[in-house]
């Protein structure tokens, strides 16, 4: 399934005010919906406020896979959309929250991690793509991998 690109969102704020418009000057009747202005952009957007963005996992033993949770919570008056999360690598497979998480509220950002063939030291990061005031923020574990005996 492809997701919508953050960066398009304000084109769609300025093509749904263009359609309003139109539709507010060729119907002649009132509307009782708000008018979209040049500052709605802003209205959509919301805080997030990350509660452990950074995770020690420790020492596990090369083939062990782990799974680490990223604790956030919504701290603006907006809904918060999670659109995409990319992780640094192929070894982690990060997981977005599907739902809006509403004002107040708290979400998470899970990922799985596979260690085979990563002994050593691995600090891997996830980026998070959201309609937040800063639209990147990123989170990060460390683990130490040590080689399996066989």
């Amino acid at each position: 399934m492809t997701r919508f690109p953050i960066k398009y969102l304000p084109f769609l704020i300025i093509a749904m005010a263009l359609m309003i418009s139109c539709r507010n000057g060729n119907s002649g009747t009132q509307r009782t919906s708000p008018d979209i202005t040049a500052g709605t952009a802003n209205q959509l957007l919301t805080t997030i406020q990350w509660i452990d963005s950074v995770k020690n996992i420790g020492r596990i033993t090369e083939g062990e896979k782990v799974e680490i949770t990223f604790r956030f919570r919504n701290t603006g008056n907006n809904p918060l959309v999670i659109n995409n999360v990319v992780a640094s690598c192929g070894c982690t497979v990060a997981e977005k929250p599907e739902q809006p998480v509403s004002p107040g509220k708290e979400g998470m950002v899970k990922a799985a991690f596979n260690s085979q063939g990563r002994t050593g030291t691995n600090h891997k990061t996830i980026t998070v793509y959201s309609n937040t005031t800063e639209p990147t923020s990123q989170v990060s574990f460390d683990v130490e991998v040590l080689k399996s005996v066989q």
